[in-house]
């Protein structure tokens, strides 16, 4: 009887199957020093307790990202070992701040199943959420991902694709318990603007970029527990290349939107999000974003701005997201669509 775990393949993920995750992880101050390390990232809330503390929080929380790549770590051993890429991402709503001390745990459910027509592999659709040790919901997110099949002979699954939300509705967000910006710091911040000087359909070029490299990508997937061979095995790939994970773009992009968003602290929601071309290590991420709704939010002093977040290999000047062929524009590596909390 083998005792190795070799990762489930397409055709043993069944509809409606709950999987607890192995191994809570438990947040510490050294995952937001590495954080900071890994990504340029300088938001005053995750920066600063005595700021923190100025906007009603009991403790300067780590970033929402840090909560997302541990928790979606947890899940990678079961749903994506033997993982293609992952696709995408909807309905994820950050309940709660996670501080230094909580500890978090992630079960998830399968929610669809639809076999590609090469019959090598098949996207799973699972529905995650993450507890802290109280057992109270700190995430939840749904996403799917494309896995190889072990045997490409085994009969394919009736095709099931969930009815997932294109949005969170602005009324589902939740504003961290004690959250007030009526007397928000903005030379602290680092920025002036406010949820009112954005306006829908602006678009903000963050100018600034990152060249990837392979032992910061491996490092950040490493921190976060996530063993998808694709990440670290040049074998797991025909081109030999490691693929950089997905939430480390997707990080870089939140950090290089601090030039512009500087004041947008807290993420509220990923309403959705895909993962259009590959990274490798050498590419410059870049990062646009775009305004696509406001909302006002019950929190004193506190707005919602609705955010396309853009994640470009090389700078676009244009910030053009598709072409006139309706695919994404070449060089787009990212499109995430987020709320975000801001002071009014």
């Amino acid at each position: 009887m083998t005792k190795t775990n070799p990762g489930n393949f397409f055709e043993d993920f069944e509809m409606g199957q709950v999987i607890e995750h192995a191994t809570p992880r438990t947040v510490t101050e050294g995952d937001r020093a590495l954080y900071g390390s890994l990504y340029p990232t300088r938001f005053a809330l995750p920066s600063s307790a005595p700021f923190a503390a100025a906007c009603g929080l009991r403790e300067a929380p780590v970033e929402e990202l840090i909560g997302f790549h541990i928790a979606f770590g947890k899940t990678v051993p079961d749903i994506s070992l033997n993982a293609v890429a992952n696709l995408g991402y909807a309905e994820c709503r950050f309940h709660r701040p996670l501080c230094p001390g909580d500890t978090l745990s992630t079960r998830s459910e399968v929610i669809g199943l639809k076999q590609n027509s090469n019959g090598r592999t098949g996207v799973v659709y699972v529905r995650s959420t993450a507890t802290d040790q109280h057992g109270e919901v700190a995430i939840e997110w749904a996403r799917w991902v494309m896995v190889h099949k072990r045997d490409h002979d085994a009969p394919s699954p009736d095709t099931v694709v969930p009815d997932l939300s294109d949005v969170v509705d602005a009324s589902d967000l939740v504003a961290p318990e004690g959250l007030d910006f009526s007397g928000y710091d903005f030379g602290a911040a680092g920025e002036p603007h406010r949820w009112g000087d954005y306006e829908v359909g602006e678009r903000i070029d963050h100018v600034d970029g990152v060249t990837l490299t392979d032992p910061e990508h491996m490092m950040a997937t490493r921190l976060w527990q996530n063993t998808a061979k694709v990440h670290f095995n040049t074998e797991a790939r025909d081109d030999g290349r490691r693929l950089i994970y997905g939430g480390h773009v997707i990080s870089l992009a939140r950090a290089l939107s601090f030039n512009g968003l500087a004041n947008a602290q807290l993420i509220a929601a990923i309403n959705a999000g895909a993962h259009t071309a590959p990274a490798f290590a050498g590419d410059t991420v870049y990062a646009w974003s775009e305004v696509l709704d406001r909302a006002e939010i019950p929190a004193p002093g506190v707005g919602a701005l609705r955010l396309r977040l853009v994640a470009t290999r090389g700078r676009d000047e244009t910030m053009t997201l598709r072409g006139e062929d309706g695919k994404y524009a070449p060089g787009v590596l990212l499109d995430l669509d987020l709320w975000a909390l801001i002071p009014v």
